[in-house]
């Protein structure tokens, strides 16, 4: 547990301009796919500042633990996480999940909570590799 914890500890300790810009990208992604899930009636948080809690608060620092493992490795734990996040979210109604929205026409209703999961799960290398480009290009140090 010793040897977890230490290794997350030094996981976590980055220089805080690549916490900027995790927390940025993570912040204006979050709004913009609460405002597309909003606008084509897919799902939505019930509250926008759901945003902070979820993208930076929650993803931001799962994101660092995974942003230098290989892309299977940081699919297969942001699947898991995404799964606690999503299940949570839609049984403690914090998330809105449209009726008969388009994700449920194409999969089925019974499959919505998973497919989203599995979408999001992406998140974690995507947002890794999105925020690696912009901080070299930013800061030209990392």
């Amino acid at each position: 547990m010793n040897d977890f914890l230490n290794w997350a500890k030094a996981q976590l300790k980055v220089n805080p301009k690549l916490i900027l810009v995790y927390c940025t990208v993570y912040f204006l992604w979050g709004l913009g796919m609460n405002w597309f899930g909003t606008q084509v009636e897919i799902a939505r948080f019930t509250h926008w500042w759901q945003v902070i809690t979820c993208y930076i608060l929650y993803m931001v620092p799962i994101s660092l633990l995974l942003r230098k493992q290989p892309f299977h490795v940081q699919y297969a734990y942001g699947l898991i996480a995404m799964c606690f996040l999503e299940f949570g979210g839609y049984a403690l109604e914090t998330s809105y999940a449209y009726p008969n929205n388009l994700l449920d026409q194409l999969f089925g209703e019974r499959t919505f909570a998973l497919g989203m999961a599995l979408f999001f799960g992406l998140y974690f290398p995507a947002g890794n590799w999105a925020v690696a480009k912009i901080y070299r290009a930013i800061f030209r140090d990392g």
